[in-house]
């Protein structure tokens, strides 16, 4: 049995995604693992590149561009993974979802899997990740955005109070980013999954486009009884938002994944008071595109 089955998903991304395969297949270590790309349609040649300077990389072309989870999916199914209480006998002991923009150091794979071996309460785990600067990616280690924690962020508490236990809760910015540190997620950058977790919670849900597909499969593992860990000591490079900041959508996606995310899993419970300022902070961030989103909430 593979120990790792890595799904990257592309999207016109070429010459990143080019240097991301290979920092993985130079990596090392005693364990085995298999790369997917699933190419969401790209324009820039990024599929014919992989075949042909990575031909021991399975490539999966999708005819069209359907968002991050649905390229994951692809490539999740394609390593045996079919659904929840639905996971081949030859599927990874994990799955990684990893973006194409990120370069691995050779011993990052290898260490993340003894790490998650070693410790078998842990569903999901993520390295540091950090961006080209070398600051942290604080998006590597978070909180759900429950009602308060996303007030604390839109308001700006979180932004002025960055070490405050309460107000820092979205991002985390009150721990040490050294911090071995159980969280609510990480990043889907880099999601490393073990296989029972995704028997016991499915696949990721293709209602998300981009942006929240990663807190929502986390919450899902998390509601099934895994717990969730930041392991800086590893250490992978991130070039944020490498396709992301090329699409006109992503601000857009970005709030509608939030929307997406709490009326799943918060606006039952969430009081008429604090349901009202959401949708109002909602529609602030994400425009009038958000509204038709916004009306289907009520």
């Amino acid at each position: 049995m593979l120990d790792l089955g890595i799904v990257i998903v592309n999207w016109n991304t070429r010459e990143l995604l080019k240097r991301c395969l290979e920092t993985v297949l130079a990596s090392q270590g005693d364990f085995r693992f298999k790369v997917v790309v699933v190419d969401n349609a790209s324009p820039d040649d990024s599929v014919d590149m992989v075949r042909t300077h990575f031909p021991a990389v399975e490539v999966i072309a999708s005819a069209t561009n359907g968002g991050f989870s649905y390229g994951n999916n692809l490539g999740l199914r394609a390593l045996g993974y079919q659904g929840k209480s639905d996971v081949s006998p030859d599927a990874p002991r994990y799955a990684l979802l990893l973006n194409p923009d990120t370069e691995v150091p050779p011993d990052a794979l290898y260490n993340m899997v003894r790490y998650m071996d070693s410790r078998p309460e842990i569903g999901v785990a993520g390295p540091k990740l950090v961006l080209t600067d070398g600051s942290l990616d604080l998006a590597c280690r978070r909180s759900f955005p429950t009602p308060m924690v996303s007030f604390y962020r839109f308001s700006g508490l979180a932004k002025l109070f960055p070490r405050h236990p309460q107000f820092g809760r979205y991002n985390m910015t009150f721990a040490d980013p050294d911090q071995e540190l159980e969280v609510d997620s990480v990043v889907g950058a880099y999601m490393q999954v073990r296989r029972e977790a995704i028997v016991d919670a499915g696949l990721l849900d293709e209602a998300f486009f981009m942006y929240g597909e990663d807190l929502d499969w986390a919450f899902r593992i998390k509601a099934a009884g895994w717990k969730v860990y930041y392991h800086p000591q590893v250490v992978v490079k991130h070039v944020k938002r490498a396709a992301s900041r090329r699409s006109p959508k992503a601000q857009f996606e970005f709030q509608r994944a939030m929307l997406i995310f709490y009326r799943k899993h918060y606006q039952r419970t969430t009081p008429l008071w604090l349901h009202l300022l959401v949708m109002a902070g909602l529609m602030v961030k994400g425009g009038p595109q958000l509204l038709t989103e916004l009306r289907q909430s009520q």
